[in-house]
């Protein structure tokens, strides 16, 4: 840590730093623009905790977050330059200081889930979007749960509506999201089966997919074997084509979607399945996945009696996160990416 004093924050039972290094951006742009920099330690407000930050997921939406792409992303998180310079969201550290009003977490407990702008030795996150980590899983781990393993839980559960015995294919299994939705569909007792390049097909099934289907090779939505739940994540694939691959009462959930144009990128697929959904006998769907601690706590328990494992990718130190974030976007990824904070200098 490279500080020149301390300071009390309201809260801490002991002096916390009053600057830390930090991942910024001043505009939008490419992540090689992303450069480490001193910043002051935020402080919680109410309802909020202060965490020392020990290691933070990389995942796509960040990357949409730092580009401003497509331009509806900015309309959100501020038209000329991002509101909050600090890029990251996933968060894995232990609690130093807290608001007022908050009584979820303690002083001292080790923590994941979702913070602002965690790419940072410290950073705030609100308690109720905070789980304990349980007793065995290290931070490293637990720092890329959160976004991509509730995103997967809320995609197979809440809104695919799983169920035992069911076959479900997942489109993107190598990556952040598709790693934990592989994990979490083999828990909830179903047929698995991974979509993913070649290279990637022995992390697929090493994560418990009952069947990999490499895509350069085989098109797993010719329609020759049919799913009762299609998760299609990242992907640009024609909503006949997926379609294809559902049984006649089968249900499509699109997580997230590339591609499209600078404008709204590729939400009117989205869009488009919601509103032919009606009319088919198929559902096809979608969903802004919600961040809160009752998707974190059901991971945690996933977690803790291993049948979830953080599947943790390459490993980047803060100065790399420009490396790391065009990492992910490239589809470099095996896994879920993490950027590791706390090293020598903490």
């Amino acid at each position: 840590m490279t500080t020149a004093r301390e300071a009390d924050h309201p809260g801490a039972t002991s002096p916390v730093p009053t600057q830390m290094r930090a991942v910024a951006q001043e505009a939008y742009g490419p992540p090689e623009g992303l450069g480490l920099t001193e910043r002051p330690v935020p402080r919680p407000g109410r309802g909020e905790v202060l965490v020392a930050v020990e290691a933070a997921g990389v995942d796509r939406g960040v990357w949409h977050l730092v580009t401003g792409l497509p331009f509806a992303v900015r309309l959100g998180f501020g038209l000329r330059g991002p509101r909050q310079p600090v890029p990251g969201l996933d968060l894995a550290g232990v609690v130093v200081a807290r608001g007022e009003g908050v009584t979820r977490v303690d002083l001292g407990q080790r923590v994941f889930g979702i913070g602002t702008g965690t790419w940072a030795e410290y950073a705030v996150a609100r308690e109720d979007k905070l789980s304990v980590v349980p007793d065995g899983v290290d931070l490293v781990g637990a720092a890329t749960v959160a976004i991509s393993g509730g995103t997967a839980l809320q995609a197979l559960h809440d809104v695919g509506r799983v169920q035992p015995g069911q076959r479900v294919l997942v489109i993107g299994a190598s990556g952040g999201v598709g790693s934990h939705a592989v994990q979490i569909a083999r828990a909830a007792g179903v047929h698995v089966t991974g979509v993913a390049s070649a290279a990637k097909a022995d992390l697929v099934r090493s994560l418990g997919a009952d069947e990999v289907v490499d895509y350069a090779t085989n098109d797993p939505v010719d329609g020759r074997t049919r799913y009762d739940l299609v998760l299609d994540i990242g992907g640009r694939r024609p909503l006949r084509a997926l379609r294809r691959a559902l049984t006649p009462t089968g249900t499509l959930v699109i997580v997230g979607g590339e591609g499209g144009d600078r404008l709204g990128g590729g939400v009117d697929r989205q869009l488009r399945a919601l509103a032919l959904s009606p009319f088919v006998g198929q559902r096809l769907t979608t969903f802004v996945a919600k961040e809160h601690h009752s998707s974190s706590d059901r991971l945690a328990e996933l977690l803790a009696d291993g049948r979830l494992r953080p599947a943790v990718g390459r490993r980047y130190r803060l100065e790399d996160a420009g490396t790391a974030l065009s990492d992910v976007a490239a589809g470099r990824a095996r896994g879920k990416s993490v950027i590791v904070v706390a090293g020598d200098e903490r």
